[in-house]
């Protein structure tokens, strides 16, 4: 055997292998490259749609304020649309900037730019990345939402038992309370919020043994009432603050239907623009349509208290009657409509949805609303639905995800479900509510959805 002659045809096959090993470790690493800049372009992207989305949520409640103040003025705190849907842009692209990427290879759109309230954004980058020699373009893109949570905020409901109430609680702050009384309650911080305060709820309802337990703790009658003698038993009686808050309460209380009980407690307000605390047509409020329930000094607190001005002249009485008729806030089935038909009362969907409130034929049948292209017939109908709903689910977004996307799915996850549709339909009015002080709202969340 010539081993020189081996080693000479060595050479070759081990340069060969040598050039091989190169060529692909050059190629994976401009895969490498390839794949980072794809990250670099995504990650910009996703940046660029949560940060327009951020600058929504801040804004939503401007754009939904009234155009004009109540003399007529215009009101510096409004926001018109296109202003609106402007700093959103604005927004995505100085994060875009910030993130290497210029402002012709940033493109920022609002899918649902439709509605008299866009809450989701879509950002594309378009960048360069190099694949081996040769430059390739490409394209990242996420949507981002500002959304109501998906849970209730404070919105759940039980029902009382082991005091002088015995129907169901609505929760706010954590504390339980008849539902007349968080109506009011809603309207009461929402009014406090325009003048700066925040209300905070220290106590609702307590049951007998709770108050047992209070009294054993702090047992003077002067300020700690005996098990069964205190009106905090009867899921009217809040105690609120903070101190600060004292003087506002004072000096306003009154126009939501609640009352300072006694001169010593600062920060106990009870509710007497309803049936009498721990009486059976109490008992009966969250069950009944009593167009009595929730009345108050300035309106039916629950009822037909103050509708917003987007609300066009022609429907503010149906609504008043409606709201009035089942206990349900006029302010929120007047946003209902806003959003499901912009007061339109032939308005349709592909879906089937007939009318003013958008009624399914199944749905309106089951309610009786036999024309529901009357706009008096189906604002009845649609009040009383809701008033069904409320009772059902003890929070005004969960009311509405399930008028929107129907109970069972409400029901299944206690939250509003995850089909952008419902998100988006109670993000704008929940939106709306807050923009006219009408409901106190959660803090929107923002998030990815695609």
């Amino acid at each position: 055997m010539d081993w020189k002659n081996e080693g000479g045809q060595a050479l070759p096959l081990a340069l060969g292998g040598s050039v091989a090993l190169i060529a692909a470790a050059l190629a994976l690493v401009a895969i490498a490259g390839a794949v980072t800049g794809k990250g670099r372009a995504q990650r910009a992207a996703d940046l660029a749609a949560i940060s327009a989305a951020r600058s929504m949520r801040d804004d939503l409640p401007r754009l939904l304020s009234p155009p004009r103040m109540p003399d007529g003025a215009p009101n510096p705190r409004h926001l018109a649309k296109v202003a609106y849907l402007g700093r959103a842009q604005a927004a995505a692209l100085l994060v875009g900037r910030a993130n290497g990427v210029s402002a012709e290879h940033l493109r920022v759109s609002f899918p649902d730019g439709d509605s008299f309230a866009p809450v989701q954004v879509r950002a594309v980058v378009l960048a360069d990345v190099d694949v081996g020699r040769r430059p390739s373009r490409t394209e990242a893109s996420a949507v981002a939402e500002a959304a109501a949570p998906s849970s209730g905020f404070g919105g759940s409901s039980r029902m009382a038992s082991g005091g002088g109430y015995s129907g169901p609680l609505v929760v706010r702050q954590g504390e339980g309370m008849r539902p007349d009384v968080a109506a009011s309650f809603d309207r009461m911080a929402a009014a406090a919020a325009a003048a700066g305060i925040a209300l905070v709820v220290n106590s609702g309802f307590r049951s007998d043994a709770e108050q047992a337990a209070l009294f054993a703790a702090h047992p003077d009658p002067r300020w700690v009432a005996p098990p069964g003698q205190s009106l905090h038993r009867c899921a009217t009686e809040l105690d609120l603050g903070p101190e600060t808050a004292y003087g506002w309460l004072a000096s306003n209380a009154s126009r939501f239907g609640f009352v300072q009980r006694y001169s010593w407690e600062s920060w106990h307000y009870g509710f007497d623009a309803g049936p009498p605390p721990c009486s059976a047509a109490g008992n009966a409020v969250g069950a009944t349509a009593s167009p009595a329930a929730g009345r108050g000094p300035d309106g039916a607190l629950a009822g037909s208290g103050g509708l917003p001005s987007f609300v066009p002249n022609e429907f503010r009485a149906s609504l008043l009657r409606a709201a009035t008729h089942w206990n349900v806030s006029a302010a929120l089935l007047a946003a209902q409509l806003m959003a499901e038909s912009n007061f339109d009362p032939y308005a349709g969907s592909p879906a089937g949805a007939q009318g003013i409130a958008q009624f399914m034929p199944s749905t309106a049948a089951a309610y009786g609303l036999r024309n529901p292209y009357d706009p008096e017939e189906a604002i009845d109908a649609q009040a009383h639905l809701m008033s069904d709903l409320l009772r059902q689910f003890g929070s005004p977004q969960l009311a509405l995800a399930a008028y929107n996307a129907g109970p069972t799915p409400v029901e299944a996850c206690d939250c509003i479900p995850a089909y952008p549709e419902t998100q988006a339909y109670v993000t704008r009015i929940l939106g709306l509510l807050g923009g006219a002080g009408a409901l106190v709202v959660p803090t929107f969340e923002v998030r990815l959805v695609a």
